[in-house]
């Protein structure tokens, strides 16, 4: 019978519920914040929080539409210990920057770059240090830990009964996979996770029915089938999978950019630049670069306000006026130096020297990746920023650079788990960009590089 997926997607900021329909179409969507707890123990994640929301919101949008699966996508860099019951101990925010203090002790068990193609972060953004930390700090709890799942497969867990672990998630910077090898790490023995970790599940398996009591709370039918789930850039990222060839890379942008190069191998990855394989839902490593872009955006722009239209933009590039990274400490190549506005810019022209920023951020991150060949396709809330896109077309001139105008997109490929592998798909519409003449741009880019060295 037809019917409606539902896709939990927690992400950073907010947490949303949407369902599409088999054709693809967003038929309800409903979002709300997603706060962390400042402890104790430690700042975390508010799961009971969580789950309240997806029941609510599951018990009104089954009214609305008859849900047939349910399918979880997560930021990455987040695991939960769970006994038979529900948490160990609190899903970790990976922010907290206290995590640090096991370096001494983590470092000796970091794999090499060359096993993970995981740089190594600060604070929890390698979930392998997350773990070592709450094993150092909490040898109790941590003892009494059943199982070790990731984000998106906690939820699924608590939706259908069925503990999985699975790749896209392991392969996500965390230092728990070996991409190459397709097992885990050696970190991730040192650290005793193997036997914590329950059979690996694709991520379009349905895991099960919802149980009973979920089922209850929100009038879902019992058959209502739980799949496994997906890391959300990798949820971004399979639309295009489904649908093109590669040569390609996409960009994935929101608090951060991710540069996913298709089709370019991960030979050339670099650590100092904050490379690292992804993994896709098949396995395979992916080369990908990130950097913090749009919280580097927000921090530049303050509460100026402004437009970034092709005026502000000639006005900051004519004064020379310039962003150096980096204004966010939790990645990028630059993330052990601290940003600076250099020159004098007006307030109002804050926004377009914020989107300076970023696009040259993200023309840098392609250079260095190699990702020079194939279309770039921007996703994401900086696909709606056409200042962004143009300048990246005038900056790559090489390549297509196609905007997508589906704010939804990381929920709608992780929809597509539930008709997985594609048989057919409707194509997502995007707009190709035109190059502009951006007076001064190159000698601006020349002068720019220069100033970061």
């Amino acid at each position: 019978m037809p019917g409606a997926v539902a896709v939990l997607d927690i992400g950073k900021t907010n947490v949303k519920l949407a369902l599409f329909g088999a054709d693809g179409a967003l038929l309800w969507e409903r979002s709300a914040p997603n706060r962390v707890s400042t402890g104790p123990p430690y700042p975390h994640d508010d799961v009971e929080a969580i789950w309240a929301f997806l029941i609510e919101a599951l018990r009104d949008a089954d009214a609305a539409h008859r849900i047939i699966a349910i399918v979880p996508t997560t930021h990455g860099a987040a695991g939960a210990l769970v006994d038979d019951v529900g948490l160990a101990l609190p899903v970790l925010d990976y922010e907290f920057a206290g995590v640090e203090e096991v370096e001494p002790l983590y470092a000796a068990l970091r794999p090499p770059y060359s096993e993970t193609f995981s740089p190594r972060l600060p604070a929890g953004l390698n979930l392998g240090r997350q773990i070592a930390w709450q094993k150092q700090r909490f040898p109790e709890a941590f003892a009494k830990a059943k199982r070790f799942l990731t984000y998106p497969q906690y939820w699924s867990w608590r939706l259908s009964g069925v503990a999985a672990s699975e790749v896209t998630m392991l392969g996500a910077h965390s230092e728990l996979w070996a991409p190459m090898q397709q097992r885990p790490s050696s970190a991730a023995v040192k650290l005793g996770l193997p036997r914590l970790m329950p059979p690996f599940r694709r991520a379009w398996d349905r895991l099960g029915p919802v149980k009973p009591e979920v089922a209850a709370l929100t009038g879902l039918d019992p058959d209502t089938g739980a799949l496994c789930g997906v890391h959300d850039s990798n949820a971004s990222l399979l639309p295009h999978l489904a649908s093109r060839k590669p040569p390609f890379t996409i960009l994935s942008t929101g608090t951060w950019v991710i540069l996913m190069a298709v089709g370019l191998g991960v030979g050339g990855l670099n650590e100092a630049d904050d490379m690292l394989a992804n993994v896709d839902i098949e396995g395979r490593p992916i080369a990908c670069g990130k950097f913090m872009g749009g919280r580097e955006y927000s921090e530049i722009v303050g509460a100026a306000k402004g437009d970034t239209d092709a005026a502000a933009l000639t006005r900051v590039i004519a004064t020379g006026a310039m962003a150096l990274p980096c204004f966010a400490p939790q990645g990028g190549p630059f993330v052990a130096r601290k940003g600076e506005i250099r020159g004098a810019v007006a307030p109002g022209d804050r926004p377009a020297l914020a989107t300076l920023y970023v696009a040259l951020m993200t023309d840098l991150m392609l250079t260095r990746l190699g990702a020079d060949s194939g279309d770039l396709i921007v996703e994401g809330s900086f696909a709606a920023n056409s200042a962004y896109c143009e300048l990246l077309a005038t900056l790559r001139p090489a390549q297509r650079i196609l905007a997508g105008g589906d704010a939804a997109g990381t929920a709608r490929g992780a929809a597509l788990l539930a008709q997985w592998p594609v048989r057919q798909m409707k194509t997502v519409q995007q707009r190709l960009i035109t190059p502009s003449s951006f007076e001064g741009l190159v000698a601006y880019r020349a002068a720019w590089l220069d100033a970061i060295g």
